[in-house]
C-alpha cells in the first residue's frame, strides 16, 4: 500500500518535534490512507502487474487506472481465453484525452478501439489481457492534504478514546465518525463511479 503522508509531513502538521509517538502517528499515516483509497475506490499508488477485462461493447473497455502508456494489450477470440491477438498502439486510443479530467491531470481508464478494429466482447467475459503499470504516475497533492488531515484526526483521536473529546456549555463534545469532512470534500472529485472513470 502506498502511503500519502509521511510520518514527517503529519508531525509537521501536528507541530510535534519529538519522536516519541512515531509509531503511532506512522499507524495513522497508513489508515488514513487506507480510508482514501476505501473511499475512492481506487489507489493511488502504482503497481505493475497483469490484469484482465470485459469489454463494454466492441469499441469500449473500461480498465482500472493506467499509469502509463507502456502497456500490451492482447485479446482473446470469444470463448477461447488464449490471449493470441496482440493490439498496436494504433489499433486503440487511450482515454481521457490529454491525460485531463476536469481540469485534474489523470491516469487513462478507458481504450477505445479504433480504425477496423474491434473488442471481442462476450457479454461480461474477460477477453482482453493488458501488462502495464496501474495506478496513478504520482500522488496527487490533494490527496497527500487529505492523508495529512486524516492522519491528524485518527492521531489525536487517541486522546478521546471514548468518542468525547471535552466539555463545554451544552455537554459533551462528541467526535464525529468516519471520514474527515474536509477530507471527504478534498477527495470526492477522484472518487470512482461504477462504470464511470
Amino acid at each position: 500500500m502506498t502511503l500519502y503522508a509521511s510520518t514527517s509531513q503529519i508531525k509537521a502538521a501536528l507541530r510535534i518535534t519529538d519522536s516519541v509517538d512515531d509509531a503511532l502517528i506512522s499507524m495513522a499515516g497508513s489508515a488514513a490512507s487506507s480510508l482514501i483509497d476505501g473511499y475512492c475506490g481506487r489507489t493511488f499508488g502504482t503497481v505493475a502487474e497483469v490484469r484482465y477485462f470485459a469489454p463494454d461493447n466492441g469499441y469500449l473497455l473500461h480498465v482500472d487506472d493506467l499509469a502509463g502508456t507502456a502497456i500490451t494489450v492482447e485479446s482473446s477470440t470469444v470463448s477461447d481465453q488464449v490471449f493470441d491477438v496482440t493490439w498496436a498502439p494504433t489499433d486503440y486510443q487511450l482515454e481521457p484525452l490529454n491525460g485531463e479530467t476536469g481540469g485534474l491531470t489523470w491516469p487513462y481508464t478507458r481504450l477505445r478501439a479504433i480504425d477496423t478494429r474491434l473488442w471481442p466482447y462476450a457479454w461480461g467475459e474477460a477477453t482482453v489481457r493488458i501488462t502495464g503499470t496501474w495506478g496513478w504516475p504520482s500522488v496527487p497533492p490533494t490527496i497527500m492534504q487529505a492523508a495529512v488531515i486524516q492522519a491528524m484526526r485518527i492521531f489525536r483521536r487517541l486522546d478521546s478514546p471514548l468518542g468525547v473529546a471535552g466539555f463545554g456549555d451544552m455537554g459533551a463534545i462528541r467526535v464525529s465518525r468516519g471520514l474527515d469532512p474536509d477530507v471527504a470534500q478534498l477527495v470526492q472529485p477522484f472518487v470512482k463511479h461504477e462504470g464511470v472513470a
